[in-house]
């Protein structure tokens, strides 16, 4: 979402709640007609309405409540839409999708399953699978794309085992949610970095620091619980299959530019279909990498609508409004106003502005992206770095998708499972160890801060 409560002139926006209402609306419609679904027993109903659509009504809204003329605030709202950040992000969300459809159709992901599985002492299948997960979701930067791949190779390790079924399926989505928040090229660090102006590389490095300590201490709890066993029979590993993913893990984590690394990965997924793939030809290649693109289309939309919406907002003072409605209840927490503690609460109202938004919209990136401008106006007002602001957004969205039943990622394994979603969520330990280090995070570091400076 576009960013500045100012605009390009020096008239600075008069405050507005009234302008939030198109997000009021938004929200509304995807919540109201989510619930009512679910209470209807439709399966997936919070993703019976796509949220496009929703945002559609909100738009009209917006534009309607607009004091100026129409023609203008149709043009306020392209140039929300065009912004600069909201087109990087719809272009690298075409490039994620098309290497994740070229890589699972040329065997990536089964060759990484397989290795992963090929590797696995027999007295540590939980915290393997994790691992696996982890790895896979990194790489791919989709924990939906990471549980449909594993889940049933879990489910089969558990059933013949004979481990907590539900157990194995926390297992899964802690890993998946792992690496939905680290990955270079995932929708969340894609939406959390462009939101808050920040290099990948850099929020990586803030993310790790919380995000580690979190996934050691769900390994120690998963292989706690882990049965000795014999792993399942695998095949040969084929290294040339996982290369791709090798490969753009090791260029994004070294800084090369999020579109260089990739359209290689691209490539490199592409030529290992077409030279170790049979019958997977140029024309075969070519559609993977449009239904790659399709894939993308409803976060595609949404960005952009959000993104127009979200500068009639601020053309209106509805984020000077929520920043400085948020700002207020900081300075109440901070009541000795240090700086240390100014940082302290603007970094848990970041939390949870980014938490109250997932739980309304069942979505971790929707989520970022509502929030992300208010996020970055709250942050540069108290000092709060671009990094900092940017890993908390992941974490914590991450942290409230990973342990919402209605999320899409517990409907989807609770369905391969068998299990219903709150089975499923109450054994995602991960995501509560996150949610713990991530607090404890923001209180020492400004704890020693302060203690540096006393």
């Amino acid at each position: 979402m576009p960013n500045t409560t100012q605009s390009q002139s020096d008239q600075p926006i008069a405050p507005s709640a009234l302008a939030l209402l198109p997000l009021g609306v938004f929200l509304t419609l995807f919540i109201g007609v989510g619930s009512y679904l679910t209470f209807q027993g439709v399966d997936f109903a919070f993703y019976q309405l796509p949220a496009p659509v929703a945002a559609l009504p909100a738009v009209v809204v917006a534009l309607l409540l607009s004091k100026n003329k129409l023609n203008k605030a149709i043009e306020q709202f392209i140039k929300g839409v065009g912004h600069g950040d909201i087109i990087a992000m719809c272009m690298i969300y075409l490039l994620a999708g098309a290497f994740a459809s070229v890589a699972k159709a040329t065997g990536g992901v089964d060759a990484t399953v397989n290795l992963g599985l090929s590797m696995l002492p027999s007295s540590l299948i939980l915290p393997g699978i994790f691992v696996i997960s982890a790895f896979i979701a990194t790489a791919m930067g989709t924990s939906m794309g990471t549980i449909a791949a594993v889940a049933p190779v879990a489910l089969g390790i558990a059933q013949a085992a004979g481990m907590d079924v539900a157990l194995t399926a926390g297992v899964v989505l802690s890993g998946a949610m792992f690496g939905d928040n680290l990955s270079i090229i995932s929708d969340t660090t894609i939406a959390s970095t462009r939101s808050q102006g920040c290099q990948m590389r850099d929020k990586f490095k803030e993310n790790i620091g919380i995000a580690l300590p979190a996934a050691i201490a769900a390994i120690l709890l998963f292989a706690a619980s882990s049965t000795v066993t014999d792993v399942p029979a695998t095949g040969d590993v084929e290294w040339l299959k996982v290369l791709p993913y090798i490969t753009i893990l090791v260029l994004a984590v070294s800084g090369v530019n999020v579109f260089v690394v990739l359209s290689l990965g691209i490539v490199l997924a592409g030529g290992v279909g077409l030279v170790a793939t049979d019958g997977y030809g140029f024309a075969t290649y070519a559609k993977d990498i449009y239904a790659g693109f399709g894939n993308m289309q409803e976060i595609f939309l949404l960005s952009m609508l959000i993104g127009g919406m979200g500068e009639l907002m601020r053309q209106q003072g509805g984020l000077a409004y929520l920043t400085q409605l948020i700002s207020r209840v900081i300075n109440v927490f901070s009541k000795a106003h240090t700086k240390g503690q100014n940082l302290r609460a603007s970094e848990l109202g970041i939390a949870s502005l980014v938490s109250l938004t997932n739980c309304c919209t069942a979505n971790n990136t929707v989520a970022i992206i509502v929030s992300g401008g208010v996020a970055r106006e709250l942050a540069e007002t108290n000092g709060v770095t671009p990094r900092r602001a940017a890993s908390l957004l992941d974490i914590f969205s991450c942290v409230i998708q990973g342990i919402l039943p209605y999320g899409a990622q517990a409907l989807l394994l609770g369905s391969v499972f068998g299990l219903s979603p709150l089975e499923v969520v109450s054994h995602s330990y991960y995501c509560f160890f996150l949610a713990i280090a991530a607090v404890a995070a923001v209180f020492i570091k400004h704890a020693a801060r302060e203690a540096a400076t006393a």
